[in-house]
């Protein structure tokens, strides 16, 4: 049995909604991925608090593999792909502070919160994603 589902356009006010969050997201990420390849010392510091050790290559790799998921996703016909790279990158943060038993809602559930607004901006300006994702009444 085929089901056909119907996309209703997006609304220009759900489209500038979800341009800007993702927008917030894309700065953010690219920021945060920019600082990891300088490596500032506060990197570091952060990295060997977390357990992985104050390792230059390692936060350069991280740096790297943040930038180049956030232009995946800031391309529109590979933003689905790097939402979800993305989120399995926010996924492993959140996962490093359960281990070292960071405050919940300041530090683990950050990576929730991006997610959240990956996937919020992405289907707010996304007809495609909409119809992979349905919300009926």
């Amino acid at each position: 049995m085929t089901t056909i589902t119907a996309t209703m356009p997006v609304s220009k006010p759900a489209r500038w909604v979800g341009r800007i969050l993702s927008g917030l997201v894309i700065v953010f990420l690219m920021l945060d991925g920019a600082i990891k390849l300088v490596p500032w010392p506060v990197v570091t510091d952060t990295m060997d608090k977390m357990g992985y050790g104050s390792s230059e290559t390692l936060a350069r790799s991280l740096g790297v593999i943040t930038i180049v998921c956030t232009v995946l996703y800031s391309i529109p016909p590979t933003s689905i792909l790097g939402a979800i790279l993305l989120t399995g990158y926010l996924g492993g943060a959140m996962a490093s502070h359960v281990r070292i038993g960071s405050p919940l809602f300041t530090h683990t559930l950050f990576g929730l919160y991006l997610g959240l607004m990956v996937w919020g901006g992405l289907w707010l300006r996304d007809r495609n994603l909409r119809t992979l994702i349905p919300f009926r009444r």
